[in-house]
């Protein structure tokens, strides 16, 4: 299944009650218009570039580093915004879905969200999830890979009215998310491939990044 294909369907199943009024709706559209104009995903690192080292809490209390998962194999690294967004849901659900496929090819898969710990064993749970998934409080790291950005004000309240409590979540820091991006990162932490979007509904289809895997030279 692709992230295009299966998403409707995902929402339809999980959300049906979701209806966004037009005052806020116009409000999100504003957003990411500005978000798509500001040049944010065209500074953020892209392939070619080298992946800034991190050290970051997995849900259940580990250290993961950047450079120990190296040590071991390429890294497939994906930024999410939080188990709040119905979006992030589905792609990592997708790609629990294809965690073998991704770990066949000799790779390891890891999310990274601006979550607190717990929220993210909350997410990880729920989805059955094989991989790790970290916590990037305040964005320190998405900022690194030049993915991070502070929500307007407006845009704030209205996520707020949908019942989102960023504050506790994101552990004090509400205003800071990533946008959307994916790596394939080869073993010299060089990124061989990656995706970026501003648009948080638009996500790296998985096919792609397997793609990108076999494309590596000591792929098998």
């Amino acid at each position: 299944m692709s992230y295009a294909d299966g998403l409707t369907a995902f929402l339809r199943e999980h959300y049906p009650h979701i209806q966004i009024p037009d005052a806020e709706r116009a409000v999100m559209d504003r957003a990411g218009r500005e978000l798509a104009a500001s040049g944010l995903a065209e500074r953020a690192l892209r392939t070619g570039d080298t992946a800034p080292g991190f050290s970051l809490p997995t849900s259940t209390g580990r250290t993961v580093t950047l450079d120990g998962l190296l040590s071991a194999g390429p890294v497939v690294l994906t930024f999410y915004r939080g188990a709040w967004c119905p979006f992030c849901n589905f792609a990592l659900r997708l790609l629990q879905q294809h965690h073998a496929d991704i770990t066949a090819r000799g790779a390891q898969l890891v999310a990274i969200s601006p979550q607190i710990p717990d929220e993210s064993l909350t997410l990880a749970e729920k989805h059955a999830l094989a991989f790790d998934v970290l916590s990037d409080l305040g964005c320190d790291t998405a900022k690194q890979f030049g993915l991070s950005f502070d929500l307007p004000d407006d845009l704030a309240v209205v996520y707020e009215s949908f019942g989102f409590d960023l504050q506790r979540v994101n552990g004090g820091h509400p205003r800071t998310l990533p946008v959307p991006a994916t790596y394939v990162i080869d073993q010299d932490g060089t990124i061989r491939w990656s995706f970026v979007d501003t648009d948080y509904t638009a996500r790296a289809e998985p096919s792609d990044i397997l793609a990108a895997l076999d494309a590596r030279p000591t792929a098998h």
